[in-house]
């Protein structure tokens, strides 16, 4: 903590490289157990100094001139900010800043003590990790081996087995594309898999079977991202994902002008733990009553089929024998749930994330996912969102107050 302080006050710019790059090194190398008395320090001993910053507020407030405005700016941001700055200007500083804020992440749970310094780390990093500054890289056979084995490391969403089904997912079928910052050249920060398709897929086993044929180019229609995986826990929070899916498909309605269709074949991690929670009625009070009801129905269908044990659901010799009937009842519920309760701060972290950026709730697909996990989180349902370029900012408008753009398949199901 002296070195920090020191840091601080260092006036000339060698010596303040020099004393960051010391500094990094001694953090890099600080015991697990250490990690949050550091924390604690920072958050501590280098906040702002209240008695000036109402002094220059009451002056501000008394005559709001620009002067007085950033002498009031300048007196609220707190120290660590500059500290921070000045930790980055060593080599490798960028880096260590973003492990820095993944450590601090782990510890905020039993710490809410430290909020005030990952909001300052989140506000950095979402300045450096501006959009503006990341880089568009598509990733295929030729990437070095480096990259592609990070690739394989950091698929998050359908577990990547081997080489041989990389290959498969690098085919001129298929496309990944990353974004890449100059500080952190050689480590990914996001990618998305794509896969090129006559039609709107329904199920996500066709698509990442290795030994499935690749299609001829006069076959792409539809652009279909399948997969986004974030590489960088340290960046959790800082919005990458949504702009990469939108220079993803600038970039490819420029490289294949016959793609007319861009969507999603994406899980519904939120559903089943949802259900299981018996929330239902938390979400009906918008809903006409006869709406209410068909939804009270269905969920006591569903509840009645499994005795009352939901997780009969995710059992794999379960779904595909489900009565339609059961099956319509889930449909309508998962329906309910992506329309109605994914506005809400609780609702669907995958439908938040797509219908915040912009996309449209299009259709939801019976056993699109019989593996375990898409079992586990949505009884196999899979959901198509589409990204209609022309109508992105509008729907994300709406999204923001409340409003989820569907289709009318979605809509019958309501």
């Amino acid at each position: 903590m002296r070195e920090c302080h020191r840091l601080l006050s260092e006036q000339g710019v060698a010596n303040g490289v020099a004393l960051a790059q010391g500094l990094l090194q001694r953090l890099s190398s600080l015991a697990d157990e250490q990690a949050p008395a550091f924390f604690k320090a920072l958050a501590e001993d280098f906040n702002p100094n209240p008695a000036e910053v109402l002094t220059r507020a009451q002056a501000y407030a008394h005559s709001a001139t620009a002067s007085n405005l950033m002498a009031l700016s300048e007196a609220a941001e707190p120290p660590r900010q500059e500290l921070l700055r000045r930790l980055n200007k060593a080599p490798g500083g960028t880096a260590a800043i973003v492990r820095l804020r993944q450590r601090l992440l782990k510890l905020l749970p039993k710490h809410p003590e430290l909020q005030a310094v990952e909001a300052d780390l989140l506000h950095l990093l979402s300045s450096w990790f501006n959009p503006g500054f990341l880089q568009l890289v598509r990733v295929d056979w030729n990437t070095p081996a480096q990259l592609l084995e990070q690739v394989i490391r950091h698929e998050a969403v359908h577990e990547i087995d081997g080489w041989d089904d990389l290959r498969r997912r690098l085919q001129p079928d298929r496309r990944c594309f990353a974004f890449f910052h100059p500080q952190l050249p050689d480590e990914p920060l996001i990618f998305v898999e794509v896969a090129l398709l006559p039609e709107m897929p329904g199920a996500i086993a066709p698509l990442i079977d290795k030994a499935s044929p690749t299609l001829a180019p006069s076959q792409f229609k539809v652009a279909t991202f399948y997969s986004i995986s974030n590489c960088q826990p340290g960046l959790r929070g800082v919005s990458l994902g949504n702009f990469l899916i939108k220079r993803v498909a600038q970039e490819l309605q420029r490289e294949l002008p016959q793609l007319k269709t861009f969507c999603t074949l994406s899980p519904i991690p939120g559903f089943m733990a949802w259900l299981q929670q018996g929330r239902l009625d938390d979400s009906l009070a918008p809903l006409s009553k006869a709406v209410a009801q068909r939804l009270r129905l269905a969920h006591q269908q569903v509840h009645e089929a499994c005795a009352g044990e939901l997780s009969r659901l995710t059992q794999a010799d379960t779904l595909p024998t489900l009565p339609a009937e059961l099956q319509d009842a889930l449909h309508r519920l998962c329906a309910h749930y992506l329309v109605h309760v994914s506005p809400q701060p609780h609702g669907d972290p995958v439908a938040r994330f797509h219908l915040d950026n912009g996309a449209r709730l299009e259709r939801i697909n019976p056993q699109g996912n019989l593996s375990a996990r898409g079992r586990a989180q949505a009884a196999g349902m899979m959901v198509n969102y589409l990204y209609d370029l022309a109508h992105i900012e509008a729907r994300h408008q709406a999204f923001t107050q409340g409003e989820v753009a569907h289709a009318r398949a979605v809509s019958r199901l309501l």
